[in-house]
């Protein structure tokens, strides 16, 4: 019985992604959307911690995760984004402009496939993940609608639309790596650095709101591109 539990997370996750995709295709509710994919992130959190726990993972439940995270972390902010540009798609007259926001959902399969047969990321990402992309997507409508220190107009304007799409795809296949929030043990020396970040995380949540998402997800590259430059030991 419990083999099934985190596959079970897991495809929680998957409906909470379809529930997004319909809050902003359907209800035009983007904020709504972005708390499913915020349901589905602490899913897909739990799903492996759970499997860890109970020494029950398994290539199937592998697979399965990434199908889910297909939908919740690749076509579900694909279309809070597609909403935010307000370019609707009309097959009678190719805008080029309104595919850009389905780079998104591509290069995220792309990396999830990649993922799975890369050796390299046990203990390690190489490429933003694919949650961490989608929450970044999913603050953004949060950030217009309480325009946040002014930001609202940065995130409309048709140079962060246009450009955005080509920044996320590279970030997801891109050969950076970034540390894990993988606790082997809980003592600082090995730890320091996911310390120091989580703690960054909480005081920009606690500073700027939603908008502490978007920071976090910077911080979380740059922190990783330090501790790359680090001398290893």
């Amino acid at each position: 019985m419990k083999k099934h539990i985190p596959n079970a997370l897991t495809s929680f996750n998957l409906l909470f992604g379809c529930l997004s995709i319909i809050a902003s295709l359907v209800n035009n509710d983007l904020e709504l959307a972005a708390y499913f994919i915020g349901a589905a992130a602490i899913l897909d959190f739990f799903d492996g911690f759970v499997a860890r726990a109970l020494h029950v993972g398994s290539e199937m439940g592998k697979q399965l995760d990434s199908l889910a995270d297909c939908v919740s972390f690749g076509v579900a902010p694909a279309f809070i984004f597609y909403k935010i540009t307000n370019i609707p798609i009309d097959f009678n007259q190719i805008n080029v402009l309104a595919y850009i926001p389905f780079l998104i959902p591509i290069f995220s399969a792309i990396r999830l496939a990649k993922f799975n047969i890369d050796t390299r990321q046990t203990d390690s990402f190489i490429g933003l993940p694919t949650p961490a992309n989608s929450l970044f997507i999913a603050a953004i409508p949060f950030v217009i609608s309480a325009n946040i220190f002014g930001l609202g107009s940065i995130f409309q304007s048709q140079w962060f639309l246009i450009i955005f799409p080509f920044v996320s795809a590279y970030l997801l296949v891109a050969e950076i790596p970034l540390f894990a929030l993988k606790f082997k043990s809980f003592a600082w020396q090995p730890n320091q650095l996911r310390y120091i970040f989580l703690l960054c995380c909480l005081i920009s949540l606690f500073a700027f709101g939603y908008l502490g998402i978007n920071i976090s997800i910077v911080l979380y590259i740059l922190f990783s591109i330090y501790n790359n430059l680090q001398p290893k030991k």
